[in-house]
């Protein structure tokens, strides 16, 4: 009993921490990291610490307990990503805390990183990172680090940390967009297939070129009352017309956009969030390939493209539905653009131009 209850533990942990297990691990050891240096901060044998710094030590080590609580994915409707995102913003304040409580020789020893940090974050015209930076500056030539710049500092990394976290977000968000139409589309090609196979006679994916007769995905016509001129076409359309036609061009379309999306993700450098971006943008080109392939053939059968409205082999059809299929590239170049875009703006060493700026150890030109 007690190794089923066991293992039915360990697979619901499984569960909960795939593919974000790895950052789950790091975030936790950063907890234990800054839990040790809390604790050497606050039992240290200069005697008891005074009674804001002993308030401000308990309310950090609340902080993490409240991280490694989020950590836990005990909550199976809580996705781990969210989960991910409320460690980190606990960790973070109690991070603060730390600040605060550490000596002012420590907190300058720092600097750098702190620096480094909100330069990925805060614009060039934040003035807090302006201060920062003059502070950095002042340590740098040597001058005293008093508590006001502290305060200065632990402001700005605050705020920083808020836009790194809303920069997440915004990932996250737009995954979730195109995760949600990506499953619209879906649910779309799918109703247009069943149609096809319930009613093929209704809309039929056929053409009539002069001398050959009738001509669909899967099947042709080359009788003498195909071929005449006299009979009615949507008549002709409707014996022809198969129920595999609509499936057979929409598997074509959704193969082509497959080959489109591989293809298209050499310009995705990928992110160290926990949102998966290109996997969501190559989920979003496989229903639009399917579509884009039925409404292609559908418009050259509407003779909407003079010239290319007499296809006269079923080969030529199936060849068409691979062209159109592989072009709803040309759609979802823009969001792939947008992903890029969305990607680009979270801090870090690839991030936007806008948020590049001088080094503040090197004074400014007067």
């Amino acid at each position: 009993m007690t190794d089923g209850r066991g293992m039915w533990e360990r697979r619901k942990a499984g569960k909960c921490e795939r593919g974000l297990w790895e950052l789950r691990e790091v975030l936790c050891s950063r907890i234990s990291e800054l839990e040790a240096l809390l604790r050497t901060e606050t039992e240290s044998d200069q005697g008891p610490a005074p009674a804001d710094a002993q308030m401000l030590a308990v309310q950090a080590f609340k902080e993490l307990e409240e991280a490694r609580s989020a950590l836990r994915h005990d909550h199976p409707r809580r996705l781990p990503s969210a989960h991910l995102a409320v460690a980190q913003t606990h960790f973070d304040v109690a991070h603060s805390l730390m600040l605060r409580l550490s000596p002012l020789s420590k907190v300058s020893a720092m600097m750098p990183g702190f620096v480094a940090y909100i330069r990925e974050h805060l614009p060039v015209s934040d003035e807090r990172r302006v201060q920062v930076e003059q502070i950095a500056l002042s340590v740098r030539a040597g001058s005293s680090f008093d508590d006001a710049q502290r305060e200065v500092l632990v402001d700005a990394m605050g705020v920083a940390r808020q836009a790194h976290l809303r920069e997440g977000l915004r990932v996250r968000s737009f995954a979730r967009i195109v995760y949600g139409l990506a499953a619209v589309l879906t649910v779309i090609a799918a109703l247009v297939g069943v149609f096809g196979v319930v009613s093929p006679e209704t809309v039929p994916i056929c053409f009539k070129p002069a001398g050959i007769g009738i001509v669909c995905p899967t099947a042709s016509d080359s009788s003498e009352q195909s071929k005449g001129a006299g009979a009615d076409v949507d008549d002709l359309y409707a014996t022809v017309a198969s129920p595999w036609d609509y499936p057979v061009v929409e598997f074509i379309g959704l193969v082509a956009a497959a080959v489109a999306a591989a293809a298209s993700l050499r310009r995705i450098r990928g992110t160290s969030t926990p949102y998966n971006v290109p996997v969501a943008l190559a989920l979003l080109k496989l229903p639009t390939g399917a579509l884009t392939a039925v409404l292609g053939l559908l418009l050259m059968r509407g003779e909407f493209v003079p010239g290319l409205q007499s296809l006269d082999s079923s080969a030529q059809i199936i060849a068409w539905a691979v062209i159109f299929g592989y072009a709803q590239q040309l759609f979802t170049r823009f969001v792939d653009n947008q992903a890029q875009t969305v990607l680009n703006s979270v801090g870090g060493p690839n991030a936007t131009p806008n948020k590049q700026a001088r080094d503040p150890q090197i004074p400014a030109a007067s």
